[in-house]
């Protein structure tokens, strides 16, 4: 089984291609500071094998290395985010309180 993470430009969104299928996803905005993400899916047949934790991952290693701010808007990933504080110093410590994530 091939897994391929991607970063597809084109529908502003990150995905996880198992045998070249659609298997997760997590859509975005950005600008030149910030990506916002907005939506985390899993596709049918592929829940609960743990691609969109990969794909939620992959998302923020993108960030980090980009240099960009991360406002968490989906739910999936706002709950990532509070359940691994070593990825909280991605979201801006103003806009923490939005989406009530506070220090560890």
């Amino acid at each position: 089984m091939a897994v391929e993470l991607t970063d597809n430009t084109k529908q502003r969104r990150f995905e996880v291609l198992v045998d070249g299928e659609l298997a997760a996803l997590v859509t975005y905005g950005r600008n030149a500071q910030q990506m916002a993400l907005t939506h985390t899916e899993t596709e049918p047949g592929f829940e609960g094998q743990g691609y969109a934790k990969q794909v939620v991952e992959f998302a923020l290693a993108h960030a980090r290395e980009a240099g960009l701010d991360v406002l968490p808007f989906c739910p999936y990933v706002r709950d990532y985010i509070a359940k691994h504080p070593e990825q909280l110093d991605l979201v801006p410590a103003e806009a923490r309180p939005k989406f009530e994530l506070a220090e560890a």
